[in-house]
Formats: C-alpha cells, sequence, structure tokens
C-alpha cells in the first residue's frame, strides 16, 4: 500500500484552485419557490420565514416579485414583505420585476435590489415575457433610466435564464450569451448572474461559461443560480466557485424549478449549499440548528408539496458539530 507521501510523488502535482474564505447565499424560496406551487402560503407564514431565516444567519433574501396578482397570486403581498425585511438590519432585501411597470413598483417599495430576469434562449425568452432577448436589453435601458430619475439606490441585477441550455430552443450558444451580457451592461445594469435554469449544465460548462463572461463583466458577474433538476446543482455551484464567484441562489428545501423543465426537482437546497460550503471550510454565517428548525416549520406549512434536499435525512456529520460552522 502507498502511503500518502509516496503517493504524492507518483505523478505531477496539481495546483489546487484556491477557494473563498467566505460565500453568501440568498435566499430565494419566497419567490422562485413558492410561485412554482400550487398552494398559497399565508403572508404571516412569510413574515415568519424572513424573521426566522435572518436569525439563522442569512442576510440575503429575494421576498417576492412585483407582477400582477392574477398571474402569481402566491406572491400577491410582496410590498408588505419588503416592507417587514427592510426592518431586520444588515438584511439585503431584493425583489424579482419582469418589466418597467414592476420596477416602479419595487422602487417605491424602498427595496435594495431588484433583479431583472433575461433569457438567453430566445425561444425560453419569448415563452416567458413574451419579449425577445433584445427586446428585454431595452426594458432594461427604460428601467436603468427610470431608477436614475427617480433618485433611487435599488441595484439592477439582470438574470440570465437558460444560459446553458433550454428545454424549447435546445443549445444556447455562449457567443450569445455573451453578446447579451455585454449588451445589459451596455444598458446601465448593476451586476449579472448566470442562471441553469432547466438543469442542463454540467461543472465544465459552467466553468467555461463564467471564464468567457468574467473578463466582460469583471467583478459586475456576481451570482450563480443552478437547478438540481439532474443532480450537478452542487457540483455547479463547486466549478462556479473555482472561477471566483462568491454569492449563489438557493432555495429552502429544493423547492421551486422551472415549468418549462419537465422533472424538474427544484432549485439547489439551501441547506446543502450552506453544508457543503462549511464543510471546505468557507463561512455563510449560518446557523444550521435554526436553519433546519426553519426548514421543518417550511415543510409543514407546504404539507403536500414535494420538498428536496438530503441534509435534513442524513442531518449535520458526526465529525461537525452546528456549533462549529457558524459565524
Amino acid at each position: 500500500m502507498l502511503s500518502a507521501t509516496s503517493a504524492s510523488n507518483t505523478g505531477p502535482a496539481f495546483p489546487r484552485p484556491s477557494l473563498p474564505g467566505q460565500a453568501c447565499i440568498r435566499e430565494v424560496g419566497l419567490r422562485d419557490g413558492l410561485q412554482s406551487l400550487a398552494s398559497v402560503m399565508p403572508t404571516a407564514h412569510k413574515l415568519q420565514w424572513i424573521r426566522e431565516a435572518y436569525d439563522a444567519g442569512q442576510r440575503e433574501i429575494e421576498v417576492g416579485s412585483f407582477v400582477p396578482a392574477r398571474l402569481l397570486p402566491q406572491l400577491a403581498d410582496t410590498a408588505e414583505l419588503v416592507a417587514f425585511a427592510k426592518t431586520l438590519p444588515g438584511l439585503v432585501t431584493s425583489v424579482l420585476v419582469p418589466n418597467l411597470k414592476g420596477a416602479e413598483r419595487a422602487i417605491e417599495s424602498g427595496a435594495d435590489l431588484m433583479l431583472l430576469p433575461l433569457s438567453a434562449s430566445h425561444a425560453h425568452s419569448l415563452a416567458n415575457l413574451r419579449k425577445t432577448p433584445d427586446e428585454v436589453v431595452e426594458e432594461i435601458a427604460r428601467i436603468r433610466a427610470a431608477r436614475d430619475t427617480s433618485g433611487s439606490a435599488i441595484r439592477i441585477e439582470v438574470g440570465f435564464s437558460t444560459a446553458f441550455g433550454c428545454t424549447l430552443q435546445g443549445r444556447v450558444e455562449p457567443a450569445e450569451v455573451l453578446r447579451l451580457l455585454q449588451a445589459v451592461l451596455d444598458a446601465g445594469a448593476d451586476c449579472v448572474g448566470l442562471a441553469d435554469t432547466v438543469g442542463y449544465a454540467d461543472p465544465e460548462m459552467v466553468r467555461q461559461l463564467f471564464e468567457l463572461a468574467l473578463p466582460i463583466a469583471g467583478e459586475r458577474l456576481n451570482c450563480g443560480h443552478f437547478h438540481d433538476t439532474r443532480g450537478l446543482g452542487l457540483a455547479n455551484v463547486y466549478a462556479a466557485l473555482q472561477t471566483g464567484i462568491t454569492r449563489f441562489d438557493a432555495c429552502l428545501a429544493g423547492i421551486g424549478g422551472c415549468p418549462h423543465a419537465p422533472g424538474a426537482s427544484g432549485n439547489v437546497a439551501s441547506e446543502d449549499l450552506a453544508y457543503m460550503f462549511a464543510s471546505m471550510g468557507i463561512a455563510t454565517g449560518i446557523d444550521f440548528d435554526k436553519l433546519m428548525a426553519l426548514r421543518a416549520k417550511v415543510a409543514g406549512w407546504l404539507e403536500g408539496e414535494t420538498l428536496h434536499g438530503t441534509l435534513w435525512r442524513a442531518g449535520l456529520p458526526r465529525t461537525m458539530r452546528a456549533a462549529a460552522v457558524t459565524v
């Protein structure tokens, strides 16, 4: 049997990618998760979710979306959720907006950040927003102008949906993603993120696209959004992490998923992602005992809905005490 020392001398030494000391997990379950479910969670439960996620150490939460209530009744109370979230010191409150009207409501609400979705897939863009990607870019420019005119400090983030492929269109060319990336930055976006909306990506695809996008966007490329549709969500997070990305979207209990991705199992589970980071020595500020207690409550509120994730089944390993993985 080779010893560790002798084994290390049997071949070339490969440099280990440096990993960050800390990362941010933006909780998007209240928007991306709940919008995919048929049931409507009472506002009181949502307020409790925000409060307890905050108490568990989460410092960025996407609380809802300013879309017409007739389209998404699950998110009709977004303004009330923003108002409550803004009372919690140090919490970054974000909302999704699909158009200028939604952006105006986000500005009025006092949210810290509005997320604008742009599909790199033309077919998905037409199905989701009834606009071509270039028409969405034009809308982003109008939203930037409205934000500046209002004097608001709200930040504009553009999330690139279907950046790694699309169930409607199939392949999405990296060159098209990069073209649109430059276009939205020119239109005035403050920051951007890449999303594997339908779970087509693998770690090598993720590494390559982020490495191509970083020279264009630099530090303004600051978010990865991955779905665990085919079991590669955490692996794809790790690939993005190796390129320097330290901010990721996730949903408690892995709820959510794209309606255009048949069989989708939802977003990366917040608790599983927090565990992976903690196991690698990357601080998130999250208290596992409190986060898992919240997950149990959410599971009760969503009785009958399919939940995902693995940490809730197995728990933390004996080699990792909950107190040792908080900040």
